[in-house]
C-alpha cells in the first residue's frame, strides 16, 4: 500500500500503488472538485503536491495541455490524470 498524507488535519489515506488519485480520494468521502467527472476537461481536481511528487505517474500529454492552459503551478497535479505509485502529502484550496 502507499500512503496519501494531508496538509491539513485528516487521516492518512493507505491506496494501492497505481491507484488513480481523484477515485481514491473520493471513495475514501474526502471532496474533490471536478465539474467534468474526472474526464481530464475542467483541470477542477488539481492537488498541490506537496511532497512525494516523483512518487505520481509522469503526466499524459493531456495533462500537459491543462497545465498550460490552465495555468497550473509547478507543484500542482491534475488528480484525474495522476496514479499514485508511492507515498505523497496533499493540499488542496478547499479542505
Amino acid at each position: 500500500m502507499t500512503r496519501v498524507r494531508f496538509s491539513k488535519p485528516r487521516p492518512d489515506l493507505d491506496v494501492a500503488p497505481g491507484a488513480n488519485l481523484m477515485r481514491a480520494l473520493q471513495e475514501a468521502d474526502i471532496p474533490v472538485a471536478s465539474s467534468c467527472g474526472g474526464d481530464g476537461v475542467c483541470a477542477k481536481c488539481r492537488l498541490r503536491i506537496l511532497e512525494g511528487a516523483e512518487n505520481l505517474s509522469p503526466e499524459s500529454e493531456l495533462e500537459r495541455d491543462l497545465r498550460e492552459r490552465h495555468g497550473l503551478e509547478e507543484d500542482e497535479r491534475i488528480s484525474c490524470q495522476a496514479q499514485v505509485l508511492g507515498d505523497i502529502r496533499i493540499d488542496a484550496s478547499y479542505w
